[in-house]
């Protein structure tokens, strides 16, 4: 956090105030807060507005000041150090938060209040209500504080509980405020008058009739021609919250004149048996006024009607673009359908003028938003760590769509358990593989050792015979001249006939004197 060395209170105060959101806004900016709307915020922040401090306004502020230093040194006992006042930017530089204490190491703030019975009731009950803990998550978040001491006092009484930061509330508020930016960057102004209140047309002249048997005095004439231009004059393009009150008004007007002609009529009718003339006039204008009634009267709930259904169509359109934008973020994947929804109609219930049911839909679309930015965030988390970490596995992850909505760090240990089990899998394979290719080797060596060991037990055999069958084919005429000897067939079978080596018979053969043969 970085202190802004400005006097709480001081213009250079204000004016750093309006550079920033700051944590007292933040209950508005989530809907939350009873003192202000999200869309009255979202005005005086757009526009740059600053609202007049009137005297009963002042009045509360100073009040809660002398609380608030009444109530010090009790803070300062409870937490057993002492408290500083201070104002600070969190380290983006984004959102500033005012303290009314702050221990030396600033681990420990403390907030308070201005007495008051249900706020000190839910306190007593150890939960801070959701108009107050969006400005205490604020202020934990640009401080980095442990906790805060939220107290509420008037500087004879006090009760007091300890907040700390809860995640949900803390994504909720940066979420939040991230949204609230984002409507900024967009804001239109459409000016909203204040509640209107109705107005009639102009009131018609008093009719007078008096008859004897026939109509002495009457100005039936003259009121006739006023009436009806006044009917002709009645506006029924009902837009503005100020055309219903009109509308509204003049429905009951109409009622009321024709209670008065229908007065006036019976009026004449106790003085004469039949003035027709006097009666078709006072009809006419009796009509007149009923069929002006009933077709403002109708007018007013169809038109009333529409709007509200233009409001609520506008806001869903918006709704869907703003997932259609996101989805476009996310490439391949998709927000899950019905993993999220905005109760825009539930919203608009109980609403009677056109700036309620707008900021009641524009806080519920920003609230929606919100819910779905957070679950489009945490999607994005995943996927990255699902590029980071599945390098090479992307086979593995077919089901992304429905992998990348869990919490992220459940969505890590997915990752790799499925990689450490495919891994597992593969070593299983390979390992079976390679004891095929031993044991086909381990049969081939068999093989070919017994092979071997056939032909030498079958040489052994057959060698003796065929030298036998040699020196019997010596012994024996036969009248085809033998096929003669090699040298090694003729050692081999002078060394098995006279049982002697074949060195000894290689000696004999050099010895010998072919002479003794030659005759």
């Amino acid at each position: 956090m970085n202190i802004i060395e400005v006097v709480q209170g001081s213009q250079e105060w204000l004016d750093a105030r309006a550079e920033y959101h700051t944590a007292s806004e933040a209950a508005a900016m989530l809907g939350l807060s009873p003192y202000m709307s999200r869309t009255d915020l979202l005005k005086q922040k757009a526009l740059g507005i600053v609202a007049d401090v009137d005297s009963a306004k002042q009045y509360l502020f100073d009040k809660g000041h002398a609380a608030e230093a009444a109530a010090r040194p009790l803070a300062e006992e409870i937490i057993g150090e002492d408290l500083f006042p201070c104002t600070g930017v969190d380290d983006a530089g984004w959102l500033l938060a005012s303290f009314d204490g702050a221990t030396m190491l600033g681990e420990i703030l403390w907030e308070n209040k201005l007495w008051n019975v249900s706020l000190a009731a839910e306190v007593d009950s150890g939960e801070i209500p959701d108009s107050h803990w969006p400005q205490l998550e604020h202020q934990l978040f640009v401080s980095g504080a442990e906790k805060v001491l939220f107290m509420v006092s008037d500087g004879d009484k006090e009760t007091h509980c300890w907040y700390m930061s809860r995640p949900n509330r803390r994504a909720r508020l940066i979420a939040g405020w991230r949204q609230f930016d984002e409507d900024m960057a967009n804001y239109e102004h459409v000016e909203h008058t204040p509640q209107a209140a109705g107005v009639a047309p102009e009131s018609l002249p008093t009719l007078q009739i008096q008859v004897r048997g026939e109509v002495t005095t009457s100005n039936l004439a003259a009121y006739r021609t006023h009436a009806l231009a006044v009917f002709e004059g009645i506006s029924t393009d009902l837009q503005t919250d100020q055309d219903f009150a009109n509308a509204d008004k003049t429905v009951k007007w109409c009622q009321s004149v024709e209670d008065k002609l229908e007065l006036a009529k019976e009026q004449a009718l106790a003085q004469t048996a039949s003035i027709d003339d006097l009666f078709r006039a006072i009809d006419e204008i009796k009509a007149q006024a009923r069929t002006k009634r009933l077709e403002l009267d109708k007018l007013v709930k169809g038109r009333k009607e529409s709007i509200r259904v233009e409001i609520l169509a506008k806001a869903k359109d918006a709704f869907e673009d703003h997932i259609q934008q996101i989805n476009a973020s996310l490439g391949k994947v998709r927000l899950p359908e019905n993993g999220f929804r905005a109760d825009l109609a539930g919203a608009m219930k109980n609403k009677r003028t056109i700036i309620s049911l707008h900021d009641a839909v524009d806080t519920e679309l920003a609230r929606a938003k919100i819910a779905i930015n957070e679950i489009a965030d945490r999607i994005r988390v995943n996927l990255e760590t699902l590029r980071a970490e599945s390098a090479g596995y992307e086979s593995l992850f077919a089901d992304a769509q429905q992998l990348v909505m869990a919490d992220s760090e459940h969505f890590k240990l997915v990752i790799k358990d499925r990689i450490r089990e495919h891994k597992e899998r593969e070593n299983a394979k390979l390992e079976a593989e390679r004891e095929r290719i031993r044991a086909e080797e381990n049969a081939k060596a068999e093989s070919y050792a017994a092979k071997v060991s056939a032909q030498q037990e079958t040489a052994e055999t057959e060698q003796p015979k065929q030298a036998a069958a040699i020196v019997q084919s010596t012994q024996t005429k036969t009248k085809a001249p033998p096929r003669p000897p090699t040298t090694r067939q003729i050692v081999t079978i002078l060394c098995e006939h006279y049982d002697v080596s074949e060195s000894t018979v290689r000696q004999w053969i050099l010895e010998m004197d072919l002479s003794e043969i030659a005759a």
